[in-house]
């Protein structure tokens, strides 16, 4: 048993369910995967084994220790993206199978972990939800930050304050995603709700039921 699978993101749609309700659901492509390499505490200190997501662009470029990592491994189409997963049953494991979005037959939740989008430098309101200061009896400020520390002691910022900066373009976790369709065919998943990133965008899809050990 894998944990999980490299994916990409194509947008959102809805669905209709027998009973007539309408899903909001997120398409998600699940591979397929190749495994590249099988990870033993004996050799790496730890237990695991690497993914690369097969994708229809072939590598213009190579590095050497690349090349030759693939070719080890007698991995005829070398893959762009690799990532590592967790495992179970040792046997199931072998350098070269191919993995598809069939490791989620018996899942009925995910854990989708992508990069958000990157929304650049914003201030205190958008990236905090700060109410704002008066608009009203002559008040100047707006939507700035306001007092961020305090008089002569201790006289400086504390750590942590919510300040202005750079918003999104991080690693993000959303856990217990609902699986409403598997489409084997197309290793296609829909899962209710949304997935952090944009169209395109590379996302690890992980069973919400595995554990290790």
């Amino acid at each position: 048993m894998i944990e999980g699978i490299i994916g990409k993101k194509l947008g959102m749609t809805q669905i209709v369910k027998d009973d007539g309700e309408v899903v909001p659901v997120t398409i998600l492509k699940a591979g397929p995967c190749v495994i590249v390499q099988k990870k033993s505490v004996d050799n790496d200190g730890y237990e695991a084994i690497q993914l690369g997501l097969v994708e229809d662009k072939a590598i213009r470029k190579m590095t050497k220790p690349m090349k030759g990592h693939f070719e080890k491994r007698g991995i005829k189409q070398p893959v762009k993206v690799l990532r590592e997963f967790h495992y179970k049953n040792e046997k199931e494991i072998e350098e070269g199978k191919e993995i598809t979005v069939d490791i989620f037959n018996d899942a009925k939740k995910v854990n989708i972990v992508g990069i958000s989008k990157g929304k650049g430098f914003q201030g205190v309101m958008k990236r905090h939800g700060f109410s704002g200061q008066g608009k009203s009896h002559g008040s100047k400020i707006h939507r700035a930050t306001g007092s961020i520390g305090q008089a002569t002691y201790p006289g400086k910022v504390m750590r942590g304050k919510a300040m202005p900066g750079h918003m999104g373009n991080e690693r993000v976790m959303v856990k217990n995603l609902k699986i409403e369709k598997i489409m084997k065919e197309e290793n296609l998943i829909l899962v209710r709700g949304a997935v952090p990133g944009p169209k395109g965008g590379t996302i690890l899809i992980k069973n919400s039921e595995f554990k290790r050990g």
